[in-house]
């Protein structure tokens, strides 16, 4: 008989899975922040989302279209570019940062790809400003020796610039055009337009305005508003910036750095005499896009043309003690005759010269073929 005490049955408890549930969060837009989103198909195995409030499409990963790069990174570089950091310092921010160390050709890829992008992007909206205008020019030096001047014009009330240009020369048509295109932009005439003393001034609002706005000639010591003190405040944020640079390499790198620097000026740069605002918003534009990341992350550019003005410079003036490429004296290259071939020529004196090239000054009396 089996002693079946102390000896209790085991019951068999049967061991059920374990459910893990995990929270799972709602996919927002990264343009507008709504959840209006639908699920639209896939880039490099990343899945893409398109918004119904905003239309716009936009990836569930942090890389830029068509980049592998976080657009963090990018946004970060173009930041620093034109709040005045160089190139080096740039890079090694990067690397401080998120341990991530591009080379030069990266960086300046980034600032010239998304800078264009940022000036198609911002060409299409119209400012709302003021009666008074101010306009006035600065010098810029290229790598070559050449000083340009920079044209611009900017509103009193809202500090919002309008037109800019760049030229090699002071005429009344660079004057003229300059006057012309910020009337364009802004959809009407000013009332008021101040400049300073030049006389190219005078006879650039007399052909581009008439008689539909009073032309104040003044200086920046002027009082109250007769005076050119905040064109020359915008100057000095200027100089500022590119005294990092300290010269351009050509003129199509100073226009890429000009019209991206008034982007970021207008729309991106709170001021401090607009209470925190932006000129673009101190003149009432409506815009989506508030930081470089928001222009990073934007799919497909606008298809806005953006103009050059290389009509005015295209031809650059010649530095005193050098000569134009048309002018330089060619030198023409000895003519050869087949290999083994000789020439018997006779010079001036009457001597027998024996070559494979034609001498200066002396004729050809035989030539001897090269037997085969």
């Amino acid at each position: 008989m089996v002693n079946q005490v102390g000896m209790g049955k085991k019951k068999n408890k049967m061991t059920q899975p374990r459910i893990q549930i995990t929270e799972v969060k709602p996919v927002l837009c990264t343009n507008c922040g709504s959840g209006n989103v639908i699920k639209y198909g896939s880039y490099n195995g990343e899945p893409r989302y398109l918004c119904h409030d905003c239309n716009r499409k936009f990836k569930g990963d942090e890389a830029a279209f068509h980049s592998r790069v976080p657009a963090e990174y990018i946004s970060s570089a173009l930041c620093s570019y034109y709040e005045g950091m160089s190139i080096n310092d740039i890079r090694n921010h990067l690397r401080q940062q998120y341990s991530y160390y591009p080379s030069k050709g990266r960086v300046f890829e980034w600032i010239e790809k998304f800078t264009e992008q940022a000036v198609k992007q911002f060409r299409q909206y119209q400012p709302k400003v003021g009666n008074r205008w101010i306009a006035d020019e600065t010098v810029l030096t290229l790598d070559n020796g050449h000083n340009v001047w920079f044209w611009d014009l900017i509103d009193s009330k809202t500090r919002f610039l309008l037109a800019s240009r760049v030229s090699f020369t002071r005429t009344t048509e660079h004057a003229k055009r300059l006057f012309e295109e910020a009337r364009k932009r802004a959809g009407r005439y000013p009332k008021y337009m101040v400049t300073d003393k030049l006389n190219t001034y005078f006879d650039g609002v007399a052909g581009a305005y008439g008689a539909k706005s009073e032309h104040i000639m003044t200086s920046p010591f002027g009082e109250g508003k007769d005076s050119t003190s905040k064109i020359e405040r915008w100057h000095g944020t200027l100089k500022d910036r590119t005294k990092v640079m300290k010269s351009f390499k050509n003129m199509d790198t100073l226009l890429s750095f000009t019209d991206g620097y008034l982007v970021y000026y207008n729309f991106l740069k709170p001021h401090e005499a607009l209470k925190g605002k932006t000129p673009a918003e101190a003149a009432k534009i409506d815009y989506p896009h508030k930081n470089w990341a928001d222009i990073v992350r934007q799919p497909v550019p606008l298809a806005v043309e953006v103009s050059r003005h290389k009509d005015l410079h295209l031809k650059a003036p010649r530095i005193k003690g050098t000569m134009p490429r048309s002018t330089r004296p060619r030198t023409r290259k000895p003519r050869e005759v087949p290999r083994g071939d000789m020439l018997i020529m006779k010079d001036r004196s009457g001597g027998t010269i024996i070559s494979r090239r034609k001498q200066k000054g002396a004729r050809v009396v035989r030539r001897v073929r090269r037997l085969l």
